[in-house]
């Protein structure tokens, strides 16, 4: 299987800047969530050709892996970019009292809180998929011991704009160069029995990372949360909250 290289490393920040996050909030509050969509579907025009590289990994998966025509792979680039605007619009929506609007649907849910009720410490892994914020508006008080490892590079901008602006916050446990610092904090927090809860699809370098067989071709994932599950003897827990037709998440 043929493996794609990345040209540079991740820099751990996020496309946009704190002024699209405010817009958008003062959007969906003065015209409500579907108007938001609507001038979403302009906003995706300008990021398919602005954002190069990832058109390019979307379009390489539906054009190549996918076999799909080049006017389907097309319409999938852009349905891609609709969908992850989606998804951030209701975010904002449902951390500022709207989550009546929406509807919910749970997978393994009394399971999934058999492992959190063993005060033991959890490790939760993720991923750059759907919205987990959502989701977690529904843990309730579990929600008082949760802990997200966030390199500290991507959100240093629009940071202040989430939390001025969001129902709940959560504890942030941030990453820098300090990695010892870290990981000792993140030892605590789990002999505690609190949960740390980290993104497992982006790593910041080659020395910290693992391939495999995904979607088609190998991919490369960070060690680091499953070596300190391992090391810690913590049970870990895979959570998603993805977003359906319909203005459903499940």
């Amino acid at each position: 299987m043929k493996k794609r290289e990345n040209k540079k490393d991740w820099d751990a920040r996020s496309r946009g800047g704190a002024f699209g996050h405010r817009f958008f909030v003062f959007l969906i509050r003065k015209t409500g969530i579907r108007f938001a969509y609507l001038f979403l579907a302009l906003v995706v025009v300008y990021f398919i050709p602005f954002a190069p590289k990832a058109t390019r990994a979307i379009w390489y998966y539906n054009r190549r892996i996918s076999g799909y025509s080049f006017l389907k792979s097309l319409l999938k680039v852009y349905s891609h970019y609709y969908t992850f605007g989606q998804t951030l619009i209701d975010k904002i929506a449902i951390t500022n009292g709207m989550s009546d609007k929406y509807s919910f649907a749970f997978d393994d849910y009394e399971r999934f809180l058999e492992v959190l009720d063993r005060n033991t410490g959890v490790v939760m892994i993720g991923a750059h998929v759907g919205a987990w914020e959502i989701g977690s508006s529904f843990f309730g008080s579990y929600g008082d011991k949760i802990n997200i490892v966030m390199f500290d590079a991507e959100y240093e901008k629009i940071k202040e704009a989430i939390r001025s602006n969001q129902g709940k916050s959560y504890k942030i446990i941030p990453v820098n160069n300090d990695s010892f610092e870290t990981i000792f904090k993140i030892k605590n927090i789990l002999d505690a029995g609190e949960y740390v809860c980290f993104q497992g699809d982006r790593y910041l370098n080659d020395s910290k990372k693992q391939s495999a067989c995904f979607l088609g071709a190998e991919a490369n994932f960070p060690s680091g949360p499953f070596l300190i599950a391992s090391r810690m003897a913590k049970p870990v827990v895979f959570y998603f909250a993805t977003r359906e037709k319909g203005m459903r998440y499940r």
